[in-house]
Formats: structure tokens, sequence, C-alpha cells
């Protein structure tokens, strides 16, 4: 894991909360043990995340739910501690803390225009996608998923996407494979199966044991108001 920023950078303390400037120009919130963190996205979106750390001009983002998402430092607005306190997932209704599913802008027209020609509900897009990256077009797991969808090289390639950066192009390959996956399993385990992977669904004979897979499963079925069945 990456060290904090040291003493080469300038920080001083607000409120108790150490503040320190990155390089593209906007001020974060290093949140203390116990709290979260409230991250607001130039987009308009936002997202509580367990907390965050810098690895040289990026920003990682630790999720509640389980895994990281690493954004480019422009994305961010800024950062503030969460005063919600963080609960564990099992008791958690949502992480995410962006108003219902409602897409930005940007990104409504092409994700219900895609969905709509592959057969998907655009709620459901709307739910992976605030789940996988928050509406964050460069986001970049440390399992080397990639983009608004998260989509692996493998899947990339798959679905022939040249650039999964390219928001139009990784949405619809996110879309096409969600398809696929739906045409195969009920929701909670094509859900488990875009997170996991198809193998560890056939190999598990269900949803797979893994603390990340089925929080996510969970996280994604509150955002459409379902209950796990």
């Amino acid at each position: 894991m990456a060290e904090r920023p040291g003493s080469n950078r300038r920080c001083r303390t607000v409120r108790g909360f150490a503040v320190t400037g990155i390089l593209l120009g906007f001020c974060v919130l290093i949140a203390t043990p116990a709290s979260a963190d409230l991250v607001f996205f130039r987009n308009g979106g936002s997202l509580s995340v367990k907390s965050h750390r810098l690895e040289g001009d990026t920003l990682v983002l630790e999720l509640r739910g389980g895994g990281e998402v690493t954004c480019e430092g422009s994305t961010i607005e800024r950062i503030e501690a969460d005063e919600v306190p963080y609960p564990e997932p099992s008791d958690s209704v949502a992480a995410i803390t962006a108003p219902g599913l409602d897409a930005p802008e940007e990104y409504r027209a092409i994700i219900d225009d895609l969905a709509a020609l592959h057969g998907v509900d655009a709620r459901l897009v709307r739910a992976v996608v605030q789940v996988e990256s928050a509406y964050q077009p460069a986001a970049r797991s440390p399992k080397g998923a990639l983009g608004l969808m998260q989509l692996m090289p493998s899947t990339a390639r798959q679905y022939l996407v040249k650039n999964p950066f390219d928001p139009h192009a990784n949405l619809e390959a996110g879309i096409r494979h969600l398809r696929s996956l739906l045409d195969r399993f009920d929701l909670p385990l094509a859900l488990a199966a875009y997170n996991a992977g198809e193998g560890a669904i056939l190999r598990y004979g269900g949803v797979p044991p893994f603390r990340e897979t089925r929080e996510y499963v969970q996280r994604v079925m509150d955002l459409l108001g379902l209950a796990r069945r």
C-alpha cells in the first residue's frame, strides 16, 4: 500500500483533518481512521467511501462494500468527512450517496439508447455503473478493470473495444456483457458473474462465497430497491 503524502507536500490541519494539495489543483480531506469520506465529482455525482489515499497523481478510493477505484485527480471536486457513522456492509442499505439512479447528464441518453438496443433495463445499467465506477470514465481498479463499467481486458477484447476509457464503447460492451449474463442466469447470479466471472458461478453453483462479490450484488440490488432472493 502506498504511503500517504510525505513532508514534501504542504499540509495544514482544519477541524481535525489534514488538508493536502494534489497537483491537479483540488484539496482532499484525509479522514481519521474511524470515519468515512464523501467524494464529490465534477460531473455532479457523489460517493461515500471507506477511505482514500494518494498514489502519485491519482486518488485511490476504498469502497465501503469492498474493492477500490482509482480516479484521476481532475475528476474530483472535493472530499469531505462523512458525518454518518460507517456501518458494516450487512447493515448498510446502500453505500452510494448519489441521488438515486440518476446518471450524469452526459451519460443518460447513451445509457438509455444502448440499454433499449440490447434489451437491458436502463435502471439496472445505471446501478451497475454507479457501483462499478461512480460514473468515472477513467476509473481503473487494482485488478485491471477499466472505465465506466469496469471492463476486464479480456472482456474488452471479447467485445472488440479498442479504447475501454471511451464512455460509449465501454458502456456498449458492458451492457452487451450484462445482457449475455442475464440470458444465462437470474439477476443476482448475473450480477455475481459480472463481478467474479462466470466460472466462479459455475464452480460454486451459485453466488460464490467471496465477500466482495456478495456485497457487490447486495449494493446493486439495494440501489434497485430489490431484496435478495
